[in-house]
């Protein structure tokens, strides 16, 4: 079932909101927005409240002729990947680029533009690995694990539901790894992660055996085949980005997730 633009972003939005890391400071109601699916007025101003990825839906929705940032093309081309980035194109990426952090990152602005000219497109990885700034801190020995923790856990992951324990799913997922010169996926672990509170989540019917997308510690959809090609098509496109397209890993300057 393909459910609308808004409670999809819900999906995705709701677990770093959770932890207080982006977005509107009542993440409660966002929760009780997905788990109800209810979609109205108040949903939509509390997606505008995501300093860091509505920007990126008008983006999207602008570039490619659509009126709506939370149509359902928009929200699953940034948080998942669709044909829709790649009509995007460098000159309104670019743009964009400009009007949100040309004056906050100053001097260092030239740095977020070469994950644009290397072939970044708005998807989320490409904020997490290009824009975010722990990328840049993986050589320093006293943050690095907790930048590599952040870039892991903040990307949105794939993984194979294997089983449950209470309101969790246990999912094997491949987490990132630094070799100490690249990022890359490592071998396939098990993780828990929520699925419901209390009983009620986003994705119904969850089974052993789903493939999921997973977003800090929260299952957040069921993966069709094309979407999870998608997914893993974007993420080893920025990936590879980040380890040899760009001379400046990471900025310095804090920016929005």
């Amino acid at each position: 079932m393909v459910i609308n633009g808004a409670q999809l972003f819900v999906r995705y939005a709701y677990p770093p909101n959770s932890h207080g890391s982006c977005g509107p400071l009542d993440s409660d109601a966002l929760l009780h927005y997905g788990q109800a699916g209810v979609t109205d007025q108040g949903l939509v101003e509390l997606a505008k409240g995501f300093a860091g990825a509505w920007p990126y839906l008008e983006l999207i929705a602008g570039a490619t002729g659509i009126s709506d940032p939370l149509d359902h093309r928009v929200v699953e081309a940034y948080w998942v990947g669709n044909p829709l980035l790649d009509a995007v194109g460098v000159t309104h990426i670019g743009n964009s680029m400009e009007d949100r952090f040309r004056a906050r990152t100053g001097l260092q602005f030239p740095h977020l533009i070469e994950g644009v000219l290397a072939g970044g497109v708005p998807h989320h990885s490409f904020h997490v690995l290009e824009i975010y700034p722990w990328l840049g801190l993986l050589r320093d020995d006293r943050r690095r694990s907790t930048a590599l923790m952040s870039l892991d856990r903040c990307r949105i992951r794939w993984g194979e539901v294997v089983g449950f324990t209470g309101d969790e799913a246990l999912v094997r997922s491949r987490p990132l790894v630094w070799d100490g010169t690249a990022l890359s996926l490592g071998e396939a672990e098990t993780e828990a992660a929520k699925y419901a509170v209390s009983g009620t989540g986003f994705v119904a019917d969850l089974a052993v055996g789903d493939v999921v997308s997973l977003h800090w510690d929260w299952v957040c959809d069921r993966l069709t085949p094309v979407q999870l090609h998608q997914l893993q098509r974007y993420t080893q496109r920025h990936l590879k980005i980040a380890n040899t397209g760009v001379e400046h890993r990471g900025t310095a300057v804090a920016i929005e997730h």
